[in-house]
């Protein structure tokens, strides 16, 4: 099963722009003299559960989960050509074109409760997973799993370059504890034992509390204890940050000059580098009129992707795209087909509308008339609450009038846009992709066929346009199972000119791997200058990041 997004960015930009569910804590603003992180989100009241590997979890949603656990190595998302970081895998091997892989376990790992962390914990690990669908979130197919000393084997059916990413940062479990748990996929994990530098202190629905281990195989953090609150909401959890009661946080700040970064402006920081994931206007591609290319086209070249970046994203949120592939850069620059170097989409009324009657569409007036003569119309949904969202089509709005198309835009609940998306009950809708290390993860959430379902039919993960093409699904598959690097290349360029082709979506926005933070107590953090991780408390290098903090001077 397909998420829609494979961390838990997806989880926190769901909860982003929820209503306010109660009052939380308002959390207190600690010095570094008591070596105290205050991390926030805005996910209000949680439910105790720190099973590391769901993503309805508390330790997942306010990203604790990271501190308690730890994966095989650390994958940087800002820099996707850099090697991953060794953690609890010292070295590993791939053979037979990404079918077997084999692990070497570092040495000297204990559990919290100080037993010692083997090979067996981790082929336990991979076993679990393979035995119990509900946790393996990412689907990955692990079938022979062995140990043997500090050597792990694992033996794949098919080529696994597409999820070196997904398997190298599985987070480990102890084989002694969960070897006894009956239901693992509904097990809430009251008392967590992993081999991370912390343990669970304390837990209210407000507030979670994790403590430094005495023994770890590493340094122990300067970060003594780390407090995560769960605000109510973003302006609760954006005036925790603005008053220095939150120093670490990933939320939307639509002003965030006025209310965040000038109250305090030597410290408080921002950081929202572009990953390889996207944002954009899904099209339903079986429906008339949107089930024509050149009007998608004609859409994609009137979208103007620098009010949406400074009014929709307030200039820092979701990075603007505007390469005509959809690919963010700089993070994809490296997968950028010859033929598209340097073509980027800019506002072009005039040659939209060429676009346009030369594929048999009418102007009447100013209004656009499709080969059939109906006028065109364009029916856009998000969730009422979503308000980057709702700017963002509120602006595509007016930018398609400007060739004839009325568009309106529809504000269901979250609940309802998510049963339309998934039954197809839609024209267009904003929607995002899942992350990876390479684009392929962007084009196979838009255009595999395998993914496919028709309209009516529930249960999609992916693929919400309906976009079939075998020509693209055979792409796909050519670049997961290539023998090597030369078919995967050809295989990325292919995808890159279907899409241009036949553009199933209008990219605007990169996805993000940022965060808002404080150098007044802790300085170490992740930024432009040295981009060694995310700045996201949530994802996968949150402990590669907290073991880099040290107090201020």
């Amino acid at each position: 099963m397909r998420l829609r997004r494979t961390s838990a960015l997806a989880v926190a930009a769901a909860l982003l722009f929820s209503a306010a569910c109660s009052a939380t804590n308002p959390g207190t603003n600690s010095s570094n003299t008591e070596g105290v992180l205050n991390v926030g989100m805005p996910n209000g009241p949680q439910t105790e559960n720190n099973n590391p590997f769901l993503n309805s979890s508390a330790a997942s949603s306010l990203g604790y989960r990271r501190l308690l656990f730890e994966p095989l190595a650390m994958v940087n998302e800002v820099n996707p050509t850099e090697k991953p970081k060794p953690w609890l895998a010292t070295e590993w091997t791939w053979a037979d074109n990404y079918t077997k892989l084999s692990l070497t376990i570092r040495d000297g790992v204990t559990w919290s409760d100080g037993k010692p962390l083997t090979a067996e914990d981790v082929a336990f690990t991979f076993q679990l997973l393979k035995a119990n669908p509900g946790l393996n979130i990412d689907s990955v197919p692990y079938d022979q799993v062995s140990s043997s000393g500090t050597k792990v084997d694992v033996v794949f059916p098919r080529s696994q370059f597409v999820n070196q990413k997904k398997i190298l940062e599985q987070l480990i479990v102890p084989k002694h504890i969960w070897s006894t748990i009956a239901s693992p996929t509904t097990e809430t994990v009251k008392t967590p034992v992993g081999s991370g530098p912390y343990t669970l202190k304390s837990f209210t629905p407000q507030t979670v509390t994790l403590a430094v281990r005495d023994s770890y195989w590493q340094e122990l953090p300067k970060v003594k204890e780390v407090r995560y609150t769960s605000y109510s909401d973003n302006n609760a959890q954006t005036t925790a940050l603005a008053t220095g009661a939150s120093e670490w946080s990933f939320v939307f700040i639509p002003n965030y000059e006025a209310v965040y970064t000038s109250k305090d402006p030597e410290h408080y920081k921002l950081w929202f580098p572009p990953v390889l994931g996207i944002h954009g206007l899904w099209f339903n591609t079986k429906v008339t009129p949107w089930d024509n290319p050149a009007l998608r086209r004609a859409v994609n070249m009137v979208i103007n992707r620098d009010d949406i970046f400074t009014q929709g994203e307030a200039g820092y949120f979701y990075p603007k795209v505007d390469h005509i592939t959809g690919i963010p850069l700089p993070a994809g620059a490296s997968y950028i087909a010859p033929e598209f170097k340097d073509k980027t989409v800019k506002v072009d009324v005039e040659g939209a509308k060429k676009e346009l009657t030369a594929a048999g569409f009418t102007f009447d007036g100013d209004k656009l008339k499709d080969p059939s003569g109906q006028p065109v119309t364009l029916k856009m949904t998000v969730p009422s609450g979503w308000s980057d969202y709702v700017t963002n089509l509120e602006i595509i709005k007016d930018n398609v009038s400007q060739i004839g198309i009325e568009a309106t835009v529809d504000l269901p609940n979250a609940d309802a846009w998510t049963k339309a998306l998934d039954t197809g009950d839609f024209q267009a809708a904003l929607h995002w992709t899942n992350n990876g290390p390479t684009p392929y993860d962007i084009y196979e959430n838009i255009m595999n066929g395998a993914l496919y379902k028709p309209i009516g039919e529930g249960g999609i993960n992916g693929n919400y346009g309906r976009y079939e093409n075998p020509e693209a699904t055979a792409a796909l598959n050519d670049f997961a199972n290539a023998p090597d690097e030369a078919t995967r290349t050809a295989a990325m360029h292919k995808l890159q000119q279907i899409h241009v082709r036949d553009m199933p979506v209008a990219i605007t926005s990169a996805a993000n791997a940022g965060g808002q933070y404080s150098t007044k107590n802790w300085v170490g953090w992740p930024d432009e200058a040295n981009p060694y991780a995310p700045a996201q408390p949530t994802l996968e290098n949150a402990l590669d990041v907290v073991m880099h903090l040290k107090p201020a001077a």
